[in-house]
């Protein structure tokens, strides 16, 4: 691997999904102004994310399905006139 291209001030940030409430504890370079208090009693940054892995519907598996031959029949209706 190539010395001297990745950022050296990794840490221990707690992401915390707004839109269900899940929170996780990674190491990340994002900055921070809040603190959250961690299952192990320390304090760490806290970084909001509206969506992840666990509230995503292509990782939750609640995909919603695009009728995409409806569609086709429609756009074909619609232009086979001209």
């Amino acid at each position: 691997m190539k010395q001297g291209i990745h950022p050296a001030s990794y840490r221990y940030v707690v992401f915390k999904d707004m839109s269900n409430g899940t929170a996780f504890l990674s190491r990340s370079t994002a900055a921070s102004k809040e603190t959250i208090k961690w299952e192990d009693g320390n304090e760490y940054p806290l970084v909001k994310l509206e969506i992840s892995s666990t509230s995503h519907p292509f990782f939750t598996g609640k995909n919603v399905l695009v009728d995409t031959a409806g569609r086709i029949d429609k756009f074909k209706k619609k232009y086979a006139k001209k």
